[in-house]
Parts: structure tokens; sequence; C-alpha cells
């Protein structure tokens, strides 16, 4: 039965990628009739994606229920806090660098030869996450 459902899950998948980008390459290709595609696409592609994971942990509840509460407990909250330092420090990289490489990119119009310095900056911010992301895989490797 498993393995049934998988295959359904990749054919809806494979088809939701397919059917919208099939109405749009046999029409009359316009903005509005790509938007349209790309949207069906979108809704097609998330809800199998959806459908597919509550089916899939469907049969996991009893597995999780007979393990003991405070190991769960402490694992999960691992896992949680691992999951939100990368998250965190993914988000705060990203504004970082939106403000310092827009501040980058007209200083380099200005000068070219600022390149060396900007790129520093940019990189120092870019450095966030990475730093966000080696946290993250020392808290999952104490789990």
């Amino acid at each position: 039965m498993n393995m049934i459902i998988q295959i359904t899950t990749a054919i809806a998948m494979i088809l939701s990628i397919i059917v919208p980008f099939g109405y749009f390459f046999l029409g009359e290709k316009s903005k509005k009739r790509y938007k349209k595609s790309l949207v069906a696409n979108c809704f097609m592609f998330f809800g199998v994606l959806l459908v597919a994971t509550v089916v899939s942990f469907a049969g996991t509840a009893s597995v999780q229920a007979a393990s003991s509460s405070a190991d769960g407990l402490a694992t999960g909250l691992g896992y949680l806090g691992a999951a939100l330092v990368t998250g965190i420090s993914g988000l705060g990289s990203g504004i970082a660098v939106a403000s310092s490489a827009s501040a980058a990119l007209g200083a380099l119009s200005e000068d070219g030869s600022l390149f060396g310095k900007s790129i520093i900056f940019v990189a120092m911010a870019e450095g966030i996450a990475l730093y966000g992301l080696i946290i993250s895989f020392m808290i999952l490797g104490k789990l």
C-alpha cells in the first residue's frame, strides 16, 4: 500500500508541473496566460506535497506515542532549536546582504576600484548564515 501511495504521489507531482506548462505552450503565449499557468503549477504542486505529507505521516502516530515522553520532548526541542538557529540566522543574513550589497553596487558604479572593499562587507554579512548553520550542526550532533 505504501509503495502505491509513493508512486501515485510521484506521478501527481510530475503532472502538476507538466499540465500547467503544457497548457501554456499549446496556446497563445502571453504574459497573462503564463501567470495563470505558474499559479496553477504552484497550487497543484504544493497541494500534492501537502496531501502526500499528511498521508505519509498518518500511520506514525502510534510509534511516537510509544516512545518515552521526556526523551521525546528533549529531542523535539533540540530539533526545534536547530531549525530556529538556521532560519533566524538566514533571515538576518538576508537582511544584511540586501543592504550591504545594494550599497556596494552603488559604490561600484561611482568608483570601480572599491570592489575589494565592498565585497568584504557582503561576505561578512553572509558569514552570519554560515555561523548559524555551524551552530545548527553542533546542536544536531548532540542529539
